[in-house]
């Protein structure tokens, strides 16, 4: 009997839980085999489901691959200190600070580095939780935190389920029930993941549902995560609060706190894969800045950033015009909608919307939510994302990016979301073509556990809060 070609490789290089077969990553496929273009290729898809949004021009000085900075090179190019430049590591504190409309002031000593938004959500996992560990998330969530937090940590995800009847906002009522049911099941709970503003959603969470967030997981002694990588997408009412903020007004325990963010979202870089681990809890912060290693943002774009980030008119003019831009194309976007009859969730926050198409469903379930998705990819050419890779528990919602095209991309796609819209009402589009079943594949599941890297043992909420033995080691 021969042999598997894969019997020498790891679990990590023959498993599935990086998550790439899924609608999520299906879809940006589809874009690459077949991408919209203005004059060459108005028939192919168009890519709305990339949240992404010359200066160096104007400041020679701050690349090293520039006449005038040259003289630079030989200081920045042999540089990598693992804890970062200073001069970076005070630029990127204090716009988190300015983001937050200097409400709260972050310590340039607790700012840790780490590959873009992903090598620090990675990063954070490996300091608080062991394989098998469990995060709760709220649900719907960003599809990729299953790759960011637990493809090679072994730490699982507990989504816990929010709808719409409230917004999707969390409650602590549904947060006790599930990690009451997670003890029952023997399974580790170590931590609470957030995203706010969030992704898909849109929103941002109110002072009221942070604080209860806060008191949740003191009671609990698990930690907190909060990923912020878009509090600079927000523009009107209401306002974006960080959880730094929640803790500077209440009691608890900060060392159980810890944040997450990025350039790449709020100031429309995520080639240089710049991310940012802010905990309070100093273990943390040591652990976090040996494991940096494995993920440093190299020295030149270290150098570039600090002088960037420290130009105040430059950052003050982006930050406003950005704001601006974001709430006018979100505005054109969902009146465009609203002209044959399709709703958002109400929003302020982030480079997307979260469409709702349940009405375009024959049946209410994620079956013939995945047929819609499979048309609008096929017959409408636009990558929209399926609610069901974000895990969301009612068929029918979409995330649909708007802020990576330019005006007349975005005509064409609402025009062809509106054409298909009408097609169905006349009855020509028939979402109940079961024909196209044949072609879905969803392998991707939340709500599927690798019982092999399951924890059998559970922590007690009143015992001392347990970091990783990578923590833990003494050194």
């Amino acid at each position: 009997m021969g042999l598997s070609k894969n019997h020498q490789l790891s679990k990590i290089a023959t498993n599935d839980g990086h998550g790439e077969n899924s609608p999520y990553f299906d879809g940006w496929k589809a874009y690459d085999k077949n991408p919209y273009h203005p004059s060459k290729n108005r028939d192919g898809v168009i890519q709305m489901g990339l949240a992404e949004n010359q200066w160096i021009r104007k400041n020679p000085k701050a690349s090293i691959c520039t006449t005038e900075g040259v003289n630079e090179f030989k200081n920045i190019a042999i540089f990598q200190d693992y804890h970062g430049l200073p001069e970076f590591r005070r630029a990127v504190a204090n716009f988190m600070g300015r983001v937050r409309g200097n409400r709260v002031r972050f310590d340039p000593d607790r700012i840790v580095m780490g590959g873009g938004a992903t090598g620090a959500n990675e990063l954070i996992t490996f300091c608080l939780a062991d394989p098998g560990d469990v995060f709760l998330v709220p649900s719907p969530y960003y599809p990729a935190f299953f790759r960011d937090i637990g493809w090679r940590t072994g730490v699982q995800i507990l989504p816990v389920d929010c709808d719409s009847s409230n917004g999707f906002v969390i409650t602590k009522a549904a947060l006790e029930a599930a990690y009451e049911k997670a003890q029952e099941d023997n399974i580790k709970i170590k931590g609470l993941l957030i995203a706010n503003p969030s992704n898909p959603l849109g929103t941002v969470l109110d002072t009221e549902t942070l604080r209860s967030l806060v008191s949740f997981v003191n009671e609990k002694n698990i930690h907190l995560v909060s990923d912020e990588i878009y509090s600079a997408t927000v523009s009107g009412s209401p306002t974006f609060t960080s959880i730094s903020e929640i803790i500077e007004g209440m009691e608890c325990n900060r060392d159980l706190i810890h944040i997450v963010y990025s350039l790449s979202k709020d100031m429309g870089l995520p080639g240089l894969r710049v991310g940012i681990v802010y905990s309070y809890n100093d273990a943390v912060v040591s652990c976090g800045r040996k494991m940096s290693s494995f993920g440093l943002v190299s020295s030149q774009t270290q150098h570039l950033l600090a002088s960037m980030l420290s130009d105040e008119e430059f950052v003050g003019n982006f930050l406003s015009e950005s704001s601006k831009r974001l709430a006018k194309r979100r505005n054109m976007f969902t009146k465009g909608l609203e002209e044959v009859e399709i709703s958002c969730l109400k929003s302020n926050a982030g480079l997307f919307v979260w469409m709702d198409l349940r009405r375009l469903l024959e049946k209410q379930t994620f079956e013939d939510e995945l047929v819609l998705w499979r048309m609008i990819i096929k017959q409408v050419k636009l990558n929209v994302s399926p609610g069901s890779s974000f895990s969301c528990t009612e068929p029918g919602w979409f995330r649909v990016c708007f802020a990576n095209m330019d005006d007349d991309t975005v005509d064409v796609a609402l025009e062809r979301i509106r054409t298909f819209v009408r097609q169905a009402k006349k009855g020509k589009t028939q979402v109940k073509n079961k024909r196209l079943q044949n072609n879905l594949q969803l392998s991707f599941s939340s709500r599927r556990y690798d019982e092999s890297v399951m924890s059998p043992h559970m922590m007690s909420p009143h015992s001392p809060i347990p970091l990783s033995p990578l923590v833990r080691a003494k050194n």
